[in-house]
């Protein structure tokens, strides 16, 4: 790791976990084709306890060891507490700020999503593992530049707290998670395999919606709503006990 300054000896054993779990996705990521030739992904991880967030910029083609990251440290003020850049990562800060919550958050550029965003398309979640953990039925474009992307995303969180991601017009993905790291690869990979199996149905006919008790299933293995409640084709949810729904 780079030279540091000003952090504790708490923080840098955790910088340091975080960096081989970011080794770790770059190599996963990149072996799976999940991220594009070209490498364009940064992963963005909070600091438990304080107001900073560690950055893992993904080196690319012409790296002698393409899965070791680059990684820095900023506070939310943009204020470095490590040596190298943090690149790309820095404009998420507000949503960390904002978000006390949500614990990493990437930009990736995926062959799947990427085709969403060429169309200027939403994402929708029709494959079935995007849904078993939350009621979200798509990913929105992000196609207006003048806002800034971080303001588009705080606006989607805000009209749908679960919504994981957002397509980028003409770009990539910006996914995040409540969770951490390994999370958030996780909804990288499963969100970049839905976009793929949804673009190769294409050639027969299209996704087609749920069929009869799938969103029942998934939201039970995903527990979000108990054995005893049903949900309907459309998805709503009736509970056996009306307290439950409050």
């Amino acid at each position: 790791m780079s030279e540091q300054s000003g952090l504790s000896p708490a923080t840098i054993a955790f910088i340091a976990e975080q960096e081989q779990d970011a080794r770790r996705a770059f190599r996963l990521l990149r072996e799976t084709r999940t991220i594009s030739a070209s490498g364009t992904l940064f992963i963005a991880v909070r600091i438990p306890g304080e107001d900073k967030i560690i950055t893992f910029n993904y080196q690319g083609l012409w790296a002698d060891d393409p899965d070791a990251p680059q990684t820095a440290v900023i506070d939310f003020d943009g204020n470095s507490y490590w040596h190298n850049k943090p690149g790309g990562a820095a404009r998420y800060a507000k949503l960390f700020r904002t978000h006390e919550g949500v614990q990493a958050v990437s930009h990736v550029h995926t062959p799947h999503l990427g085709a969403y965003s060429q169309a200027h398309s939403t994402l929708p979640l029709l494959y079935v593992p995007n849904r078993r953990f939350r009621f979200t039925s798509e990913l929105p474009v992000y196609i207006n530049r003048r806002q800034p992307e971080v303001d588009f995303i705080l606006d989607s969180i805000e009209a749908d707290r679960e919504v994981p991601g957002i397509v980028e017009a003409n770009g990539g993905a910006t996914v995040w998670s409540w969770k951490g790291l390994r999370d958030l690869v996780d909804n990288i990979v499963l969100l970049e395999e839905g976009a793929q199996f949804q673009i190769l149905g294409q050639a027969l006919g299209g996704s087609q919606p749920f069929g009869p008790g799938v969103l029942e299933q998934q939201w039970k293995m995903g527990k979000l709503v108990p054995p005893d409640a049903s949900v309907s084709d459309d998805g709503t949810i009736q509970y056996a006990n009306a307290v439950a729904a409050e």
